[in-house]
């Protein structure tokens, strides 16, 4: 134990943060704002962010969409030559010879339209994988304060149902966005040339179709956002439930959280039923007008081949020609409402992406000094985004000197964990600043400064591996030997050896095959094999009962003795291990000093204990 004095701040006193620097303020100053969300179905142009690598491939795509879209338009033609040539005239041969051409154009067109099929799907396919890649990339960058607002659940639903709606824009919405377009604007410069008088009569129906366009296709829009947000809702409830299945089933909640999941699909069905109300109407109105067209060009058409103004030939082909036109209109007219449900997907999608974290290396990163872990806080103050009147730590300095063990001790809510969190950076203080061997950690390269710290906290985290994966992950390129040494040392090598399997057992998602001191000593164990400068241990032995905390605490005597720790311990036994105990109350710290001597001051330690003691835990182990 090093030394026996005790000191006691008060609350108010002053901080020994030293005036910033330049470099410090750049730190401070907050991230360039993400690009504002675009406006309508110009959202879409988002995506060309990910198919522009792949703009060959677009390329072939869209000769053999063309050229497909363009034999279509030869057949109007053939079936007049057929009418007029073949069947007034009575040419048998002919006949023939037009049937065998379209049967040509018939396997011309197969062959174009599954290269374009083919070539979009991968296009669709290949967008998809590479927008999931950038979503949770971006995620991983993302500070922990950024998902305290956010649920896990609707998270998720952005990477599957999102995506997929923008895998079936791209895939083939978009394509057949395009062949309808050729359709339309060849078939009306065709329909111009066969007969202006009758195409105008034709486009009498254009003007108020397009006025329903604008008007119905806003409502899609909004109704599609509103049902992605509801099934968003949806699976956060699934993933929460889920994810605390036992306490569920303890309380017996099963059925409340049937409800809770059966009001939010309830919900996010409302919401599809309104889309499809307007869906409904945008292509009925769009159906109506094509229709109301062909209808006009009977009359009108039918009319002037009476009159001898043109020939039944001339009339058959205008009339396929208005149905070409009619149906790539009515097409576009319900792809448009698809892709204003892809817009607010893709907005979405986007809106994770342009997110900008908050905590990040600095553009000029300085590489850590050479040091034993010396870590010091300097007039620290921090305050969560969420609860910007309630500071959670109010002008903390402390020192952690080299190879010390620094045991905070506090009631629920003092401050411990998230003081703990300021040094890898979990959160940067709102005022002061933390030096880890005489660095402010707000310079570091942040992976850099990660790697050299390492957490053990209450409730470990492990991934659905195997256990030798799971000790590995700090280090993945760690050997066998250096695995099982670690186990060792963590005291969970013979557990790890009587399993079937040994350190290849799957321990499924989030560690559910084993208990939980197990998982604790899994996650002890990996900490210890990455040899860190800086150990964090978050009331790490809290899981163990009396046997295993004792020989833990043994390595741990061993192990700590010339690296910094920083302790967080409800254990009796495991705060009077520390060379030095903070006592930490509203954010302040208010005792320092040895267990002996804050024993004999008679402050808030003592008062802890005391009150502790009283009330032991199962395996009577003291807690303060």
């Amino acid at each position: 134990m090093k030394g026996g004095s005790v000191s006691t701040r008060s609350a108010t006193k002053s901080g020994g943060m030293s005036a910033g620097s330049d470099s410090l303020a750049a730190l401070d100053a907050p991230p360039a704002a993400p690009k504002p969300p675009s406006r309508g179905i110009k959202r879409l142009a988002r995506l060309s962010e990910v198919l522009r690598p792949h703009k060959g491939r677009f390329a072939l795509a869209t000769v053999a969409l063309f050229t497909g879209s363009s034999v279509s338009l030869v057949y109007p033609q053939a079936v007049r030559f057929a009418v007029d040539e073949g069947v007034v005239e009575g040419s048998l041969e002919m006949l023939n010879w037009i049937a065998l051409g379209l049967l040509g154009l018939f396997v011309v067109q197969a062959g174009l339209t599954w290269a374009r099929h083919y070539l979009m799907s991968w296009l669709g396919q290949r967008a998809v994988a590479e927008l999931r890649e950038r979503v949770f990339g971006r995620l991983l960058t993302l500070e922990p304060g950024w998902f305290h607002t956010r649920s896990t659940g609707e998270l998720v639903g952005r990477l599957a149902a999102d995506v997929a709606v923008v895998e079936g824009t791209v895939g083939t919405d978009i394509s057949m966005a395009l062949r309808n377009a050729i359709q339309l604007f060849g078939g009306l410069a065709l329909l111009f040339i066969e007969n202006a008088k009758l195409t105008l009569v034709m486009l009498a129906v254009v003007p108020p179709l397009a006025v329903g366009v604008v008007m119905i296709g806003r409502k899609i829009r909004e109704r599609s956002r509103a049902v992605q947000d509801r099934l968003g809702e949806a699976s956060a409830r699934v993933s929460e439930a889920v994810g605390a299945i036992e306490t569920v089933q303890a309380f017996g909640r099963e059925e409340d959280e049937a409800v809770r999941y059966a009001t939010g699909v309830e919900a996010a069905f409302e919401a599809a039923r309104r889309l499809a109300i307007w869906r409904g109407a945008f292509m009925a109105s769009a159906s109506f007008a094509g229709f109301s067209a062909i209808a006009l060009i009977v009359w009108v058409g039918g009319r002037a081949v009476a009159a001898g103004e043109m020939t039944g030939g001339d009339l058959a082909a205008f009339m396929l020609y208005t149905t070409i036109v009619a149906v790539a209109l009515g097409s576009l007219a319900n792809l448009w409402s698809s892709l204003q449900r892809a817009a607010g997907a893709t907005d979405r999608l986007f809106e994770v992406i342009d997110a900008v974290p908050e905590i990040r290396s600095p553009s000029d990163a300085k590489a850590l000094p050479a040091g034993q872990g010396e870590v010091r806080f300097e007039g620290v103050e921090h305050r969560y985004p969420t609860r910007p009147d309630a500071a959670v730590l109010k002008k903390v300095d402390l020192v952690l000197r080299p190879g010390e063990t620094v045991a905070l001790v506090g009631r629920s809510g003092a401050g411990k964990s998230t003081l703990a969190k300021l040094v890898p950076r979990f959160f940067d203080p709102t005022r002061g600043r933390v030096l880890l061997d005489g660095l402010d950690v707000r310079e570091a390269e942040l992976e850099e400064l990660r790697r050299a710290i390492a957490t053990v906290a209450q409730e470990p985290t492990l991934f659905s591996g195997t256990l030798a994966e799971n000790i590995a992950y700090g280090r993945p390129e760690a050997t066998r030997e250096e695995i099982e040494r670690a186990a060792r040392d963590a005291y969970i090598d013979a557990m790890v050896r009587a399993l079937p399997d040994g350190y290849e057992t799957t321990v499924g998602e989030r560690g559910v095959q084993l208990s939980g001191g197990q998982r604790q000593r899994v996650a002890l164990a990996r900490a210890l094999l990455s040899n860190p400068r800086l150990l964090i241990l978050d009331e790490a032995t809290s899981h163990l009962d009396a046997e295993s905390e004792a020989a833990i605490q043994k390595a741990l005597d061993v192990l700590l003795k010339d690296r910094t720790a920083l302790v967080i311990a409800h254990r009796l036994s495991t705060v009077r291990r520390a060379d030095r105990i903070v006592v930490l109350d509203q954010g302040t710290i208010v005792e320092e000093g040895t267990h002996e001597a804050l024993m004999e001051a008679g402050g808030l330690y003592r008062h802890l204990v005391e009150l502790q003691l009283l009330d032991e835990n199962a395996d009577g182990a003291p807690r303060v």
